[in-house]
């Protein structure tokens, strides 16, 4: 079929952005003449106090999991670098453990981008340059050599462009449609034990329910639910284990669950009306607080707990929206509301979303949005898996990205036209991935040497479950 005028013209567009910013100058790594310590409390900001050294424990614990809490480092450079002038609603935390299955509503397993905190408009190469430094990063945590960690970048890139090609041939309304199941990709695995691991990852999901959850995390107390404290990762705001301090203003809002309700109303007027018709058969249990993550360490975070008459299990999350690490440094509208953005910028990203995934303001205005807690989700384990594996994974996560880019954007013409057909946009980002990691490594010792000499304080989640029990 021939080529619209409009098609051609598109292309012609991306061509002329390509010369001005050639595919070589994305080797830059940015502006890295800061201070991270001073962007990391800066970060901190707002979080529970009590939980900020937790924050600081768990990315302590290696340089990959440093880079996953210090999403705001790589903004800050990534604003000087050069970008090829085509915007679209991005991740904005795009590294590879935010890659996750997941249930859709109708109960098939898929796999996705998972974690939206960070969503913004933002140039699209932000994304892939985060995800293509993660994977760097991760494969020398797990002792393989640089040139390995090279042809991880090389197969998420160009998987990454081989999609895009294909999608910029496809109507937005076929891209909309395309789901990446995990049916599929058991049958187009490269290697037996890459295969095990998707049947296997199967399996696990099948039992991460509400039903299989609920004994874990909550007791029954005559005909009343209560979730379980154990802190510091869950806990009663107002309960002897609270992390929080008398002087938070969360402390002061008095009976919870009354507090919660309106809340919860408005939570429930953001979501489609039939999915709120759903949760008219529910009703809530206990509210508890959450601790998730790395990045989201000491970020509000509640957990409700709801049953039907038939004494089935639905638990909510509702997590704090602050403002984007992208937002700070990508001059774009700002959002109203920060828990519309990451559920307006999820919805937009993701194949299908979950199904009561919607946006409400807490106690005393605090942006959150809420979704299910951990129904049919799993994420992939890099400790267990073989190089070979990993670059399966690589490809698999480079196609995933893609397939949200050209959804949100719809501008795969432009993209694939600007990275072109060769392997030069590729070889960029693999010295670019190199370069940046030997960056975060200069910036995981400069944290790691705040933590010794008390410039921050960390500490681990044992650490903290000791200090509670002994008090």
């Amino acid at each position: 079929m021939a080529k619209s005028a409009q098609h051609l013209d598109r292309k012609e567009t991306a061509r002329l952005a390509r010369q001005q910013v050639p595919r070589s100058s994305h080797t830059e790594i940015g502006n890295t003449q800061r201070d991270p310590v001073r962007l990391l409390k800066e970060n901190s900001a707002g979080r529970v106090p009590a939980l900020v050294p937790l924050r600081y424990g768990r990315m302590l614990a290696s340089p990959f999991t440093f880079f996953r809490g210090s999403a705001i480092l790589q903004a800050h450079d990534l604003a000087t670098t050069p970008n090829s002038g085509f915007t679209l609603q991005i991740c904005g935390d795009c590294h590879l453990s935010n890659f996750g299955g997941f249930a859709t509503p109708e109960r098939s397993l898929i796999f996705d981008l998972n974690d939206f905190d960070e969503t913004a408009l933002g140039p699209w190469e932000w994304d892939l340059k985060r995800l293509v430094a993660s994977f760097v990063v991760a494969a020398r945590h797990l002792g393989h050599s640089d040139q390995a960690a090279r042809s991880l970048v090389r197969d998420v890139v160009l998987s990454y462009q081989e999609q895009t090609t294909r999608y910029a041939e496809m109507s937005i309304l076929d891209i909309w449609h395309e789901q990446i199941t995990f049916e599929s990709i058991a049958a187009q695995a490269r290697t037996k034990e890459g295969k095990e691991l998707v049947l296997r990852a199967i399996e696990r999901a099948s039992k991460r329910t509400h039903e299989d959850l609920l004994p874990k995390l909550a007791d029954q107390i005559d005909d009343h639910w209560q979730i379980r404290d154990t802190p510091p990762s869950v806990f009663h705001i107002q309960g002897r284990n609270t992390l929080f301090s008398q002087d938070d203003d969360w402390m002061g809002v008095g009976d919870w669950l009354k507090v919660i309700r309106p809340v919860y109303r408005n939570y429930r007027k953001s979501l489609p009306s039939e999915r709120s018709a759903v949760l008219d058969n529910f009703e809530i249990q206990d509210v508890a607080f959450k601790v998730v993550g790395v990045g989201s360490v000491g970020t509000r975070c509640l957990v409700m707990l709801l049953t039907d008459t038939h004494n089935t299990p639905l638990f909510l999350q509702f997590k704090e929206a602050t403002t984007s690490v992208i937002s700070r440094y990508f001059e774009a509208p700002v959002p109203k509301h920060d828990g519309q953005r990451v559920v307006e910028g999820q919805r937009l990203m993701q194949a299908a979303t979950d199904a009561f995934l919607g946006w409400t303001a807490g106690p005393l205005g605090r942006p959150l949005y809420g979704r299910q807690l951990r129904d049919m989700k799993i994420s992939a384990d890099l400790e267990l898996m073989k190089y070979e594996v990993l670059r399966g994974y690589a490809r698999l996560c480079g196609r995933v990205l893609s397939r949200a880019h050209a959804k949100a954007g719809g501008q795969a013409i432009e993209i694939s036209t600007y990275m072109g057909s060769s392997d030069r946009f590729a070889a960029a980002l693999e010295t670019y991935a190199i370069a940046y990691a030997d960056q975060v490594e200069k910036d995981y010792d400069v944290f790691r040497q705040a933590c010794r000499n008390g410039k921050l304080q960390a500490r681990t989640d044992a650490d903290m479950a000791a200090d509670i029990s002994l008090t």
